[in-house]
C-alpha cells in the first residue's frame, strides 16, 4: 500500500497542471526557432534524469531487451515529432486552439489502438471521438468562415497541432506495454535521449543555430524544462501513485483552459467565439473518449 505522502497529491496535481499550462506561453515568448526551443526543452529535461538513472538504475539498462529498446526508441521518435510540430504550431495559430487540439491525444490513442492493435472501440468511445472531431472542425473552420482569426496562418497552425496530437498518441501506443517491464526513470531516459538526438538532427538539417542566443532565451529554455518538463510531467507521474488515474486525466483537461487564460493575461490574446465553442466541444469529446477507454 502506498504510504501517505508529505505533500497533498491534490495540491501537487494543481501545481503540475499550472506548470504544463505555462508551456505554450514560454514557447510564444521565445524568439528562437521553434525546433531549437523544443531541442533544449527536452535536453535540459533529460540531463538531470539521465544523471539519476546512471546513479541509481545503472543495472536496469543492461536488462532491457532489444525488442523493448526498439519500441522505446520508436516512442522517442514520435515524441520528437510531437514537440517539433506543436512548438511550430504556436507560431501560426492561437494558444487556445493549439493547446486544445494537441490535447486531443486520447482520441488518436483510441483510434490507433483500434487500427493497429485491434482493440475494441465501444459505442461510448466512438461517440466521444465523433464529438471531438466535430469540435476540431468547428475550431478550424469557424474562424475562417466568420472572417476572424488569431494567428498568421491558423489553419496551418491547427494542422500542426493535430499532427502533434497524432505523434503524442504514437508515443503513448509505442510505450504502452513497456512501462509494465521497465522502471519509469530508465524508460524516460531512453525515450528522451532518442528524442533529443532526433530533434538535434532536425535542427542541424534545417540549418538552425544552436548557440548565439541572448540570456533571455536560455532562461526560457530552462523554464520550459523546469516548468512543463520536470515540475509538470514529473509531478503528474508522482500524483498517479497517489490518485486515481481518472482524476489525473480529467485534471489535464485544465491545461487548455489555463493556457488560454495565461495567453489572455500575458499576451493579450483573446480567443475567438469559434475557438471557445469548438474547444469546449473538443474537451467534451476527449473526456468521453478517455473515460470510456479507462472503463
Amino acid at each position: 500500500m502506498t504510504s501517505k505522502p508529505a505533500v497533498s497529491p491534490s495540491a501537487g496535481l494543481a501545481v503540475a497542471v499550472a506548470a504544463v499550462s505555462a508551456g505554450a506561453i514560454l514557447v510564444r515568448l521565445s524568439d528562437a526557432p521553434s525546433s531549437v526551443a523544443a531541442f533544449y526543452r527536452v535536453l535540459f529535461t533529460t540531463l538531470p534524469l539521465a544523471s539519476v538513472a546512471a546513479w541509481r538504475y545503472r543495472g536496469e539498462f543492461a536488462r532491457i531487451r532489444s525488442r523493448d529498446l526498439a519500441f522505446a526508441a520508436l516512442s522517442g521518435v514520435a515524441l520528437a515529432v510531437h514537440f517539433a510540430a506543436w512548438f511550430e504550431s504556436l507560431r501560426w495559430t492561437s494558444v487556445a486552439a493549439s493547446v486544445t487540439l494537441v490535447q486531443a491525444q486520447p482520441v488518436f490513442v483510441a483510434l490507433g489502438a483500434w487500427l493497429l492493435l485491434r482493440e475494441r472501440v465501444t459505442r461510448r468511445m466512438g461517440a466521444g471521438i465523433a464529438v471531438a472531431v466535430v469540435g476540431m472542425v468547428s475550431m478550424s473552420l469557424g474562424d475562417l468562415l466568420a472572417g476572424v482569426a488569431v494567428g498568421p496562418r491558423p489553419l496551418y497552425g491547427n494542422a500542426l497541432a493535430l499532427s502533434g496530437a497524432v505523434a503524442a498518441a504514437g508515443y503513448v501506443l509505442a510505450g504502452r506495454s513497456l512501462r509494465q517491464r521497465i522502471s519509469l526513470i530508465p524508460y524516460v531516459t531512453v525515450v528522451y535521449g532518442v528524442c533529443v538526438v532526433v530533434l538535434l538532427a532536425f535542427v542541424l538539417a534545417t540549418g538552425r543555430p544552436l548557440t548565439g542566443y541572448p540570456p533571455r532565451e536560455w532562461l526560457l529554455f530552462a523554464g520550459l524544462a523546469a516548468g512543463p518538463g520536470l515540475l509538470g510531467h514529473t509531478v503528474l507521474n508522482w500524483a498517479l501513485a497517489h490518485l486515481e488515474s481518472s482524476v489525473v486525466s480529467v485534471s489535464l483537461l485544465g491545461e487548455p483552459v489555463g493556457a488560454t487564460l495565461l495567453a489572455f493575461v500575458l499576451l493579450s490574446e483573446a480567443p475567438t467565439p469559434a475557438t471557445v465553442s469548438g474547444g469546449c466541444v473538443v474537451l467534451l469529446g476527449i473526456y468521453v473518449t478517455a473515460a470510456a477507454d479507462r472503463k
